[in-house]
């Protein structure tokens, strides 16, 4: 299954040298190769990447779009960190429109649909014998981009996809602070399927995804940041 990614009408055509720099250095990013703080020198990714400075210029243009790279004078462009309030505010906002985009998508969810979700599901259960959390979070956008993917409002799906690019580099290790939630998780996924293929009320199927996603944000900052939440999730 490939990584489901925001539609972005200025976004470099498929195969283009700008694409593929796009592509692997949003890859290091979320895989933790290039950490938050980490700086982006444009030659030597561009030498590393065997291309010219100008498709990685437009590549980390892009990725500062999404969140994932900030400049800053004197230094240039790094990788942006996510700090605790930061998280919580994203994944508030994210539980919120993904638990719509999924509840407006279930009506369109078909049974090859619900099988190949359930087919990733089985790939995380897999991983959590030998934990790989970079896997397993991957794992976890596939699954949950088969539920939304089909959202017929493109306002709110933007907003998904825009909430899971902000979270893509902080997202590739949150299960390393919270290797048990990985657990629940996979049990969440399997019920949330099951209310779907009973054709289950919508707002059922928002309630639980929004559960679901906000387990995931408190088991983190419980564990990493303790912080209070301002604003209820439900």
């Amino acid at each position: 299954m490939t990584e489901t990614t925001v539609t972005d009408p200025a976004a470099a055509p498929a195969g283009s040298k700008s694409q593929q720099a796009y592509e692997a250095v949003k890859a290091r990013i979320v895989g933790g190769s290039y950490t938050p703080g980490y700086r982006l020198v444009l030659a030597a990714i561009a030498k590393d990447l065997g291309v010219s400075v100008v498709p990685v210029r437009e590549a980390i243009r892009r990725l500062e779009a999404e969140g994932l790279v900030k400049f800053e004078r004197n230094v240039g462009a790094t990788v942006a960190g996510i700090d605790p309030t930061e998280y919580l505010y994203t994944m508030q906002t994210l539980s919120i429109v993904e638990g719509a985009a999924t509840a407006l998508s279930a009506p369109l969810i078909g049974a090859a649909d619900v099988a190949r979700a359930r087919a990733v599901n089985e790939q995380m259960r897999e991983c959590l014998e030998h934990f790989d959390p970079v896997r397993f979070t991957q794992l976890n956008q596939d699954f949950h981009s088969v539920l939304f993917e089909h959202c017929p409002n493109p306002h709110i799906l933007d907003l998904v996809h825009r909430g899971w690019n902000r979270l893509a580099s902080l997202r590739s290790s949150t299960f390393r602070f919270v290797p048990g939630r990985a657990h629940d998780s996979v049990a969440e996924h399997e019920a949330l399927l099951n209310l779907i293929e009973s054709g289950a009320s919508a707002d059922s199927i928002e309630n639980a995804a929004r559960l679901h996603r906000s387990a995931t944000l408190d088991a983190y900052l419980a564990q990493a940041h303790p912080v209070p939440l301002p604003i209820p999730l439900v």
